[in-house]
């Protein structure tokens, strides 16, 4: 159990509105780039040249939009500058809210590489987390924090545009119930969710590594807990530590994945449609720009993606086949997979494509026509509840009562 700190609220902070400038004026340079390939698509009759053949603008009406783009990126950079100083000067030390940290992770999720590429202070650090607040991975200040560190870990990793805080869901947190019932420590991720999850996946590892060499007790065991996305971060971790050779990986006893879209999620294979038809036109491709500034994490779960070699081969947005790799699940790990599905029956024919809501049945459960790509796991690994949505894997009590079922066997 961690020392809980004082908290008092601050719904905003100066580094909020230095962080809230840059994407505001990215926004600004982003729209007045669409405006001009409309204009001159327009004016050139593009129609006739076809799509993907979008030109900038010449003679007057460019230097209008050029200096329109020049101007606004002069005005960024003098108030990041002075918003840099100010926050340098009067941060004030209070800490956050849940309601600002849930709205920072649900612009991380969509502009989350974005913001990584760009600097911008709302960008997430990874880090494990303890009520809210960052650890330090050292044995000296994980000493000063945790109170009673036990030899067993149970790490819980958050899902896409969420945040640690949120595994606390109408007065239940799976995580602090279980580490009380199998007399673990709870940790939990939080994460960039806009960056590729094979980013996240090694970055995970390393602190992953870290955090067993210098927790203040030889750890026994672990168990990673991955609700959404998380599944898939969690999973890359472990590919990338098995590549790597990370000891860590040895200690790790059960893996479980709450409602993680295994062999990806409809919407983003939707988003991924509409771009496409919107790109068929020359009067409508430069809209298509806006559909594709989605992050790399969201582009992700178009099929599924834990390693680099899922996605290298292609820009963010462009892959339009599944091309995966083969990630078998770690070796001498016990996994456990919980699925949900809106319909009142396992068997109803909108559970392959609706599913909880956002996740369908078969990729909740690691299935796939292809021998390859399947996950394979028992059937008595496996859990589906009906009448549930996605986020009702987070406090639904049988959620609870088969993870506490699993884990204490």
């Amino acid at each position: 159990m961690a020392k809980k700190p004082p908290r008092r609220g601050s719904p905003i902070r100066l580094q909020d509105l230095q962080g809230l400038a840059r994407l505001g004026f990215d926004a600004t340079i982003a729209v007045t780039n669409l405006v001009e390939s409309l204009h001159q698509t327009i004016a050139s009759r593009a129609s006739l040249r076809g799509p993907g053949q979008e030109l900038p603008t010449t003679g007057l009406t460019g230097l209008a939009y050029r200096l329109v783009r020049g101007t606004t990126r002069v005005a960024g950079l003098g108030v990041d500058h002075l918003t840099g100083l100010l926050n340098q000067g009067l941060e004030d030390g209070r800490e956050s809210t849940p309601e600002r940290e849930a709205v920072i992770a649900a612009m991380c999720g969509v502009w989350g590489d974005h913001m990584a590429q760009t600097h911008n202070p709302l960008a997430i650090r990874m880090a494990f987390r303890v009520q809210g607040q960052p650890l330090t991975l050292s044995r000296a200040a994980l000493q000063q924090r945790i109170v009673n560190p036990k030899a067993r870990l149970l790490v819980l990793v958050h899902g896409l545009c969420m945040n640690d805080l949120q595994w606390q869901r109408r007065g239940h947190d799976h995580g602090a119930a279980l580490a009380q019932a199998l007399g673990r420590t709870p940790l939990y991720l939080h994460y960039n969710s806009g960056l590729h999850v094979s980013q996240n996946g090694e970055a995970f590892a390393a602190c992953l590594q870290t955090l067993l060499e210098q927790w203040p007790v030889p750890v026994e065991d672990m168990v990673l807990i991955g609700h959404s996305m998380g599944g898939l971060v969690a999973r890359s971790a472990c590919h990338s530590a098995e590549v790597s050779g990370m000891p860590w990986l040895a200690q790790v006893t059960a893996l479980v994945c709450l409602g993680t879209p295994h062999h990806g999620a409809p919407l983003e294979r939707g988003g991924q449609l509409i771009d496409s038809l919107l790109g068929q036109s020359p009067y409508l491709a430069p809209f298509a720009r806006l559909g594709k500034t989605r992050s790399a994490g969201i582009a992700d779960l178009r099929f599924g993606n834990v390693q680099p070699a899922d996605w290298a081969a292609h820009r963010k947005h462009d892959q339009t086949v599944d091309e995966r790799l083969p990630t078998p699940l770690p070796q001498g790990v016990k996994t456990y997979l919980v699925a949900a599905v809106q319909a009142q029956r396992t068997d109803h024919p909108r559970n392959a494509w609706v599913g909880d809501g956002l996740v369908p049945l078969d990729s909740a459960l690691g299935e796939h026509a292809k021998p390859a790509l399947a996950l394979r796991v028992p059937d008595s690994h496996k859990r589906v509840l009906t009448g549930t949505n996605h986020w009702d894997l987070l406090n639904r009590p049988e959620v609870y009562r088969q993870l506490l079922a699993w884990l204490q066997s």
